[in-house]
């Protein structure tokens, strides 16, 4: 099976160590089972010492050496109960995937085993290294593009509220200033026309004038003025002027 992974593997080493097993599945009835586990990978097959009585937990500690192939991506592991007389019985097995030791160097995991019948089995705990692991990630790393700083401003998150404006106090002068602009008189058309209306005069103009009102002639009077009849007093009766004769 091939799986996605670091590329340029092909002829590298991986070591893989099989530590032991974990409540295996148990083949015998009456005396201890006696495990054995068997590595393979690709056309290569290692398979690791009987552990005698070691039952459901064997314990191997035991260090195989691959060659990598490129693509191939998976171990397969078997685990078998020898037997003296009888065939092998077996227990279960179980693929181990290698993009975590190709990509970071190391795993130390334990994997489950499964009977043929898709049962659980136990699990399997091994320990990988991959030496070229850094050197592979450093030269394949792209390097990164240069920090250009960004003109564009940034914006936060949230709107902040609006500051309020600080109130300007004019300075008091003991003179008065005078205003640059010249003043001028209201505009009558800008207020509404008042509702009451003037008070009438409490009496009429009297007409004609009053007799201290003496109109200018018009034309003058001639100066000097003409002479005029001459002035006789009275007499004692009524009439003309001398009285006529008896």
């Amino acid at each position: 099976m091939s799986i996605t992974g670091p590329s340029g593997v092909q002829g590298q080493l991986l070591e893989v160590t099989v530590v032991g097993c974990n409540k295996l599945k148990d083949t015998e009835w009456i005396s201890r089972q006696d495990p054995y586990v068997c590595v393979e990978y690709g056309s290569t097959k290692f398979r690791t010492r009987t552990c005698t009585d070691g039952g459901k937990n064997p314990t191997f500690q035991e260090k195989f050496v691959f060659t990598l192939i490129e693509g191939l991506r998976e171990i397969n592991v078997v685990v078998w109960n020898s037997n003296t007389l009888t065939y092998d019985d077996f227990i279960g097995n179980g693929k181990i995937q290698l993009l975590k030791v190709l990509s970071q160097g190391f795993d130390d995991s334990a994997w489950p085993l499964q009977t043929k019948t898709g049962r659980y089995a136990g699990e399997v705990r091994l320990i990988m290294h991959y030496a070229n692991a850094n050197k592979q990630s450093k030269s394949s790393a792209p390097s990164a593009p240069p920090y250009i700083a960004s003109t564009v401003p940034q914006v936060p998150p949230y709107s902040l509220p609006p500051t309020a404006p600080a109130l300007y106090t004019p300075p008091v002068t003991a003179y008065g200033t005078s205003s640059p602009y010249p003043a001028y008189p209201p505009n009558p058309a800008a207020y509404p026309p008042s509702p009451y209306h003037p008070p009438p005069a409490a009496y009429p103009p009297p007409y004609p004038p009053p007799p201290s009102y003496t109109p200018s002639a018009y034309p003058p009077p001639p100066y000097p003025p003409p002479p005029q009849a001459p002035y006789y007093p009275p007499g004692p009766y009524p009439g003309t002027y001398p009285p006529p004769p008896y």
